[in-house]
């Protein structure tokens, strides 16, 4: 990973990173989530972000920790007012409970159906409406692949809510392929967004353009410039220590997914300020 270099797009005042972790070893790995892939606290992460010019954050509680939210709040606190948070809660959640992580700087709940997540499919209907009443919305990573057999459901979900990573279509897919139909049936709604963000999980193309999410992520800034979000993804826990992909290149591909200053500066300032209340 370079710490180095920095991005050649200069990220306008304001800009917001909308997806990443904190793992900080106060906080114990809890039971039934995946090992922490180490020590990542908010000073590491300040470094980045000063390299990325990036100023607001949204803190996304990592898998390692499951339900026990102290790391991620603790972050929030440390951050400040430029810092929100997407929290993991179960179904036996208290409403005090609730409303002090509101406090607390949480607005979303995060629903990873993939392997190590918290959440899945058979609790998300009664907890997005648990949450939707403390102003939360649902943020929910998947296979975008399956998005035709969950399209029903992920609709039911009240208000806004996200899909992660371009779809995170665990074997890309091209633009014209039903499952991308799907996600964006989702967009049209109004009330979906997506995440530009963790190209590298899933290319098959690779750095520096991951022109397979590429050709994905352009097409969706099209349809719906004023519902994109970007992210970093940082500290990339699932790729492979000798593969970190370069956050400064992953700014960098808002050049391309996103031709037009007035385009990117909605992608990284007003849109992640209308969703988040920065």
């Amino acid at each position: 990973m370079s710490t180095a270099t920095r991005p050649r797009l200069e990220a306008p005042p304001n800009s917001c990173d909308t997806h990443m972790h904190i793992y900080d070893s106060r906080f114990p790995q809890a039971p039934g989530g995946p090992k922490p892939p180490g020590d990542f606290p908010v000073e590491a992460y300040r470094r980045m972000q000063a390299r990325l010019g990036v100023s607001r954050v949204v803190v996304v509680q990592p898998n390692a920790y499951q339900d026990d939210n102290r790391c991620t709040l603790d972050a929030i606190a440390q951050l400040g007012t430029s810092a929100k948070g997407v929290g993991v809660v179960k179904p036996s959640v208290t409403d005090a409970q609730l409303d002090a992580l509101t406090r607390g700087g949480i607005r979303g709940i995060r629903f990873m159906t993939l392997p190590g997540g918290a959440l899945g499919w058979d609790v998300m209907d009664g907890l997005a409406a648990r949450v939707h009443a403390f102003g939360w919305h649902a943020v929910v990573q998947l296979d975008g692949r399956t998005l035709p057999e969950r399209e029903a459901q992920i609709l039911r979900l009240p208000g806004r809510f996200i899909i992660d990573h371009v779809g995170k279509f665990l074997e890309p897919v091209p633009p014209g392929h039903p499952s991308f139909k799907s996600l964006l049936r989702l967009v049209d709604t109004g009330r979906c967004w997506v995440k530009l963000s963790a190209a590298y999980e899933v290319s098959k193309s690779g750095p520096p353009r991951y022109e397979d999410v590429g050709a994905l992520a352009r097409a969706l800034v099209k349809a719906a410039p004023q519902r994109m979000l970007w992210a970093s993804n940082w500290p990339h826990p699932t790729a492979p220590k000798d593969a970190f992909p370069d956050d400064a290149n992953l700014l960098d591909l808002l050049l391309e997914w996103a031709p037009g200053e007035a385009v990117r500066r909605r992608i990284l300032v007003d849109n992640p300020a209308e969703l988040y209340g920065f």
